[in-house]
């Protein structure tokens, strides 16, 4: 027993050692990593493993080496010179960002736009050649060879576009084509041709559509859609077809086995048909007897309306009354204060509307809320990065939001109908979280803020304009006073 004790305290003692000496190597690394850390996290943000891939490549070198020498408890000064060689290069990676981005701006909205599109799934040939001529044009760059680099980037934009616009077909006509080789496979055309060539003819203008303009997809969506029902329908006539032909089906039992349906529906509806002039006289008894239905229901539907508002307006009535017969002092005060708070937020709306040129945005009422809507903030395509250029902007909408102490505000993002609605909502998203966090940071304390993105679903003019889709690309910033909150 007393052997049995001795080893359990030698065992609680090696776990608090080996705790300690944890907790101590954790506490060294940081010393020594720390700042080597925050450089490269700097380096990654500006992106310097596209812009500056040597520079960089050669920092990771350095690194990678320093905690390789760190797990193996080589000698600190070695570790920190790889680490001071590490930093140094991850430093002239930054610089060279700054060129980078002016140089490749154009590839590199294209570089995001494919990124969009999930071309580096749908797309990976053209996209990773894509990727290896940027990286030869950061390379040219970093050389000093400014000409050379872009015309190394002018090709990796051509092949990111290329790239973008085969993934977006990809994203669109993937399960028609799909349908379609099996079509093909199956041997369809012996059966049914037409619907075959039908769904082929829409594949084929899908395509033609995204090539004038892969950015208004509406039509080549709805187009696709049809070709994939295309395709699928020329599949079970072919099969339906191959079936009667195999059990000897006639032409008698063929248009009989059609009537049946069409009876079932007509039952359904108490509709007389007769098939001794073909489909045409059933179809129109059936349309005829759905049609009544329908203006039964709608007859029934506003009568009960009707006796609803009649409620609705009785309930009025008698609460009306019942008013009166309470203290006229007490709604005269009511009213007092309703009208002054009326006028006092009436006079900050306009305040807060003459802090806006009208190309930055305008406010609105909604409801008791008011509405900054921001036109004039725009961001970079497919990104949600706040640029300094709008930083005054924000300013006017920090000094809009103060202007109602105790509010909440939401931050609403919203783009055009361009691009596919996944795309489109993930992007107002982004940007909405942006602009909040911005406020959060530059804002005082007691302005609870939220965000959410709606996508391209709530615009607030016509997207077949391009004057129209400015203004629906837009962040509202919408601002709930305190009196809504607690609901005097």
């Amino acid at each position: 027993m007393h052997a049995h004790r001795i080893g359990f305290h030698l065992l609680v003692l090696f776990f608090a050692t080996t705790c300690e000496m944890s907790f101590a190597q954790d506490r060294l690394r940081g010393q020594l990593f720390d700042e080597t850390d925050r450089v490269m996290a700097q380096a990654r943000e500006k992106k310097a493993d596209l812009y500056s891939p040597t520079n960089f490549g050669k920092a990771l070198e350095f690194y990678k080496d320093a905690e390789d020498d760190f797990k193996r408890g080589r000698n600190l000064d070695d570790i920190r010179g790889k680490l001071k060689g590490a930093n140094s290069y991850f430093a002239k990676a930054i610089d060279a960002c700054k060129v980078a981005e002016v140089t490749f701006s154009s590839t590199m909205a294209a570089r995001t736009d494919a990124l969009s599109a999930d071309a580096p799934k749908f797309s990976v040939e053209i996209w990773k050649k894509g990727e290896e001529q940027f990286k030869s044009a950061a390379q040219e760059l970093e050389g000093g060879d400014i000409n050379d680099a872009r015309k190394e980037a002018g090709g990796a934009e051509t092949f990111y576009r290329t790239a973008e616009l085969e993934a977006i077909k990809a994203n669109y006509l993937s399960p028609a084509r799909q349908l379609l080789r099996r079509a093909d496979d199956m041997d369809v055309k012996d059966n049914a041709p037409r619907t075959l060539d039908k769904a082929k003819k829409l594949s084929t203008q899908v395509e033609t559509l995204l090539k004038q303009n892969r950015y208004d997809t509406d039509e080549a969506r709805q187009l696709a859609q049809e070709a994939k029902y295309e395709a699928s329908h020329a599949i079970y006539l072919h099969q339906a077809i191959a079936k009667l032909k195999k059990d000897d089906k006639d032409f008698e039992e063929v248009m009989l086995m059609a009537e049946e349906p069409v009876k079932r529906i007509a039952a359904s509806v108490d509709a007389p048909v007769e098939f001794d002039a073909g489909f045409e006289g059933p179809s129109k008894e059936v349309i005829n007897a759905i049609n009544q239905l329908k203006n039964k229901a709608g007859q029934d539907g506003q009568t009960i309306k009707s006796q609803e508002s009649e409620i609705a307006n009785l309930r009025q009535q008698v609460a009306s009354m019942e008013g009166r017969l309470g203290s006229l002092s007490e709604t005269e005060k009511d009213l007092q204060r309703k009208l002054g708070r009326q006028k006092e937020q009436e006079e900050s709306i306009a305040q807060v509307n003459r802090l806006f040129s009208a190309g930055e945005g305008n406010v609105v009422r909604d409801g008791n809320n008011i509405v900054i809507r921001l036109w004039g903030l725009t961001f970079p395509v497919g990104r949600n990065t706040i640029e300094p250029q709008y930083f005054p902007l924000l300013t006017k909408v920090q000094d809009a939001i103060r202007k109602f102490p105790g509010c909440q505000v939401a931050i609403e993002g919203h783009t055009d109908s361009q691009g596919s609605d996944e795309t489109n909502q993930r992007l107002s998203e982004a940007r909405a979280e942006a602009v909040s966090e911005y406020l959060k940071a530059n804002m005082v304390a007691g302005f609870p803020i939220t965000w959410a993105g709606y996508g391209e679903s709530r615009p607030v003019a016509s997207n077949d304009t391009f004057a129209g889709r400015a203004k629906n690309r837009r962040i509202d910033v919408v601002i709930v006073p305190e009196w809504v909150i607690v609901g005097k």
